[in-house]
């Protein structure tokens, strides 16, 4: 791949259970691109961004995301592609039992990261990243949900990932909340993450523009921005 492109799929085909969800998909992303992958409920959006973190096989085609080959990649491998990417969940998924802090050293106790300053300067600085930074001590239900999106994309940036994988980030938020989410990704794309946020909410496509790919039919087309 060239230097300056972390994903390529060529002609690529997801299928689950019987049915193909994704057919002849094509698609390229350079480093520090932001890319809106819109479509309706069911049309692959989010089967798509599983196939990119190997949680769904891809049945055909060429995929290769950074150093890695989609279609060959071993198990023992996969931790370490996940590592490189930051994956943003529409239900945040944070460990209800604990606080914020107590989340984000999870999350890198996880991947390997084991002295107690480092991991401290580490959440510090994300916390920061988000604006979140004096709620490190609180419970995720005392938290908005704007404000657990926020913990759960300063989780995404723990390990500084190539790419984040936003699926639909914004559809358990009000219209606002929302806006302001789409503003921190682009925010953390401008300074060098690429990301991936899959959508149907078209007000906030149009109103922070980005490249934009359409799941439609089975199929993936580039409509720009």
């Amino acid at each position: 791949m060239r230097d300056n492109m972390l994903l390529k799929l060529e002609n690529i085909e997801i299928n689950r259970d019987e049915n193909i969800i994704l057919r002849d998909a094509s698609l390229t992303l350079h480093n520090s691109e932001f890319l809106y992958v819109i479509g309706k409920v069911g049309s692959g959006k989010s089967s798509l961004l599983k196939a990119l973190y190997c949680e769904v096989p891809l049945s055909k085609g060429e995929a290769y995301l950074m150093e890695f080959d989609l279609r060959k990649i071993k198990r023992k491998e996969i931790p370490f592609l996940r590592r490189k990417l930051g994956i943003v969940f529409q239900d945040f998924q944070l460990l209800t039992d604990r606080t914020v802090m107590k989340n984000l050293a999870f999350a890198l106790k996880a991947t390997g990261w084991t002295k107690r300053d480092e991991i401290l300067d580490r959440i510090d600085d994300v916390l920061h990243q988000v604006g979140m930074q004096n709620k490190g001590y609180k419970m995720p239900h005392e938290l908005s949900g704007g404000e657990q999106q926020r913990i759960v994309i300063a989780r995404a940036l723990l390990n500084e990932p190539k790419l984040i994988l936003a699926d639909e980030p914004t559809g358990n938020l009000d219209p606002e909340t929302s806006a302001q989410i789409v503003q921190l990704l682009h925010d953390i794309c401008q300074k060098g993450t690429a990301v991936i946020m899959t959508t149907h909410n078209y007000t906030l496509v149009h109103n922070y523009p980005a490249r934009i790919v359409k799941c439609e039919n089975g199929c993936l087309s580039d409509i720009g921005e």
